[in-house]
């Protein structure tokens, strides 16, 4: 193939680009959420979630080294590709290891609900109308049939009634249907 260096070399960024992207997003909310004051309510996720957390992060790790030491092995052109990967390996492995420490967290803030562990997930009460709890998911039901949601179960037992008062207060009752049995 005449251009293959340069093939390799744009998927390399591609896949830079894309893992960056994530990056970031995952430390900033990591940094947001661990500035405690800023919030009406605040705990660290559960420790079920956290060891969950742990293990789906190594497992990337270990996933993208492979893809990355494979690629490079069938080709030798694809050092970009193999590099991206590895970087998004070793990130992944840093994110576990400073993620030991409670810096996994919830966080109840007056315009939205942040949930930073292995993906950064924000809930803004703007054009909100529905929250509701299924299984071990919380629902947001926005106009125009948007929805989303997030794990009910990185909120610790103990803390999940404190959570939904907390939640409760920052909705607007004759905008928004709050579920009242979220919390069983």
């Amino acid at each position: 193939m005449p251009h293959k260096e340069y093939v390799f070399l744009g998927l390399g960024l591609l896949i830079m680009i894309v893992i960056l992207r994530r990056s970031i997003r995952r430390w900033m909310g990591m940094r947001i959420v661990n500035q405690v004051k800023k919030f009406k309510w605040n705990a660290e996720v559960s420790k079920e979630r956290k060891s969950r957390v742990r293990v789906y992060l190594l497992l990337e790790a270990m996933v993208m080294t492979s893809v990355g030491l494979a690629l490079y092995a069938v080709c030798d052109d694809a050092l970009a590709p193999c590099i991206a990967f590895l970087i998004g390996s070793l990130d992944n492995i840093v994110f576990a290891i400073a993620g030991r420490n409670g810096r996994y967290r919830v966080g109840v803030s007056s315009k939205a609900v942040i949930v930073a562990d292995r993906e950064v997930i924000l809930l803004y009460y703007s054009g909100l109308r529905k929250i509701s709890a299924h299984q071990q998911t919380t629902y947001f039901d926005y106009i125009k049939g948007l929805q989303l949601s997030f794990p009910t179960d990185c909120i610790q037992d103990e803390e999940r009634e404190e959570f939904l008062k907390v939640l409760e207060a920052q909705i607007d009752p004759n905008r928004v249907f709050f579920s009242k049995t979220m919390g069983q």
